[in-house]
């Protein structure tokens, strides 16, 4: 488990996640399974096409959790 990421659903933030921690969980999530901090130049798009596509599905992910007794799954 990767320490640096925190869980980026209600209740444990009070509003949604934003862009910048959905690709900042995203980043740290590809640092952890690549090994590299920050990739060599002849590894840079492969690692920012990874946490593009990390970040797209976390948001993907985040949107159609049902929450139970949160405000959004009582709108619904």
């Amino acid at each position: 488990m990767c320490r640096s990421i925190k869980t980026l659903r209600p209740p444990v933030l009070p509003e949604e996640a934003t862009e910048d921690e959905i690709r900042a969980a995203a980043l740290q999530y590809v640092r952890k399974v690549s090994g590299f901090r920050a990739p060599a130049a002849h590894n840079r798009e492969v690692f920012e096409r990874a946490v593009d596509e990390i970040a797209r599905a976390t948001a993907e992910l985040l949107d159609g959790l049902e929450v139970r007794g949160s405000a959004k799954a009582q709108a619904s």
